[in-house]
């Protein structure tokens, strides 16, 4: 059996499919993955030995300016995604028995799978993207129901015309040169009514939060069992676990000064600071030794080993953190991050931040949360319920909708 697996997002997005690719790949099937160009991607997928088809333009190329992408941006990147995936994945697909999409609404990928009439399959790492009957914790308000529960449903209408407005045209279009019928509600389309939630289910229930029929298969993990590197390890063994302060992906959206204010509140607490670059590039403020900058790094490896870990609160960072019993300080600022920051906070394993820019004394203060001895308790309880098999329950899933099982 054969699998096309695709996203066009952050390594949030892609590293998921990785671990889905090798899930597929034990149970005796073959998965490519068609995802954004950039490096670290191609270097992740080759790692782990799963053939990468460039997918689209770079996502750094997109997101890592000295400003975030503008509506004018968006609206220019839309029907250039749609135009790739029609062409790339019409390609890849080929001879594949089910295609599978996420990342940034995958519109293109359901139309390429119903012209070759294979199964298709639209995952998510979140609540936050799916039409729900009330908002998950962290989201902004809607309207109040009778019941006084959040009903978003007049939101999520508007939403439906903000996606039209993007791809609706793009869409129609390239539908309509394979030979298909126009879609009125692009949204709902690439959504389907039976969406995965590739989420661990004490971090992101989804009992009762929609009319969807969600398939919950727990979060996709990658297996790392990369060491550290010699240099990261002596700086370890050279004093107490130190503070993680680190963004992945994000550029443009990391808080103004992040780098300064996080290592002064962490030396306050008498922490040192472990930096990691990221693609917003954060740096020392000194040549202190207290403070060590790392790349790319096996968080499965690190995050057992910190005294909390400060993130923007994205889906992979906040499981990984979550797993290995780190408290976190999330501070969120686009997309879901507001939704996990929420859920940590609720759970007791670490702190939201209030508000998207941190000063010192607001860092201070997520940071003594953090570093409670009842927030690291809470954090190592809560680590022993979170399952890693997701991956594995979803490729079984894959099979099965493929008639592969």
């Amino acid at each position: 059996m054969r699998v096309l697996l695709t996203a066009w997002g952050s390594r949030g997005d892609v590293e998921p499919l990785a671990a889905l690719a090798v899930g597929l790949r034990q149970l005796g099937a073959r998965a490519r993955v068609c995802a954004p160009p950039d490096e670290e991607f191609t270097a992740l997928l080759a790692r782990v030995g799963v053939p990468h088809v460039p997918l689209g333009p770079a996502v750094r190329s997109v997101v890592a300016g000295p400003k975030p992408p503008t509506a004018k941006d968006a609206f220019r990147l839309a029907p250039e995604l749609v135009a790739a995936r029609f062409a790339t994945l019409g390609a890849a697909a080929e001879g594949c028995d089910a295609l599978l999409a996420t990342g940034l609404m995958p519109a293109g990928a359901r139309d390429v799978a119903e012209k070759l009439g294979v199964p298709y399959v639209l995952a998510c790492f979140h609540m936050s993207g799916l039409p729900s009957r009330q908002f998950p914790p962290g989201a902004r308000p809607g309207k109040q129901s009778p019941q006084g529960e959040t009903d978003n449903r007049v939101l999520w209408e508007q939403d439906a015309q903000r996606v039209n407005a993007l791809y609706g045209e793009a869409l129609n279009s390239q539908r309509a040169a394979i030979g298909l019928p126009p879609v009125d509600n692009v949204r709902d389309h690439v959504l389907t009514d039976r969406p995965w939630l590739a989420a661990d289910t004490t971090l992101c229930p989804s009992q009762g939060m929609t009319d969807l029929d969600v398939v919950q298969t727990g979060a996709w993990i990658l297996p790392d069992d990369r060491p550290l590197a010699h240099d990261l390890e002596a700086f370890l063994a050279a004093g107490a676990p130190p503070v993680y302060v680190g963004f992945g992906s994000m550029a443009a959206h990391v808080p103004k000064d992040i780098a300064q204010v996080a290592i002064e509140a962490s030396r306050a607490q008498g922490r040192r600071v472990l930096l990691a670059r990221g693609w917003a590039g954060l740096a020392p403020v000194d040549e202190a030794d207290d403070c060590f900058v790392v790349g790319e790094v096996n968080q499965q490896a690190l995050f057992g080993r910190v005294a909390a870990v400060v993130h923007h609160g994205g889906a992979g960072t906040t499981t990984a953190a979550a797993r290995a019993g780190a408290p976190q300080v999330v501070i969120p600022r686009i997309a879901d991050q507001p939704y996990w920051a929420a859920r940590v906070a609720e759970l007791g394993i670490g702190s939201a931040h209030d508000g998207p820019t941190p000063t010192f004394d607001s860092m201070s203060a997520a940071l003594t949360t953090a570093l409670m001895p009842e927030t690291r308790e809470r954090a190592r309880t809560v680590a022993g319920t979170i399952r890693g098999d997701g991956a594995t329950v979803a490729a079984k899933l894959l099979l099965a909708s493929a008639g592969q099982e």
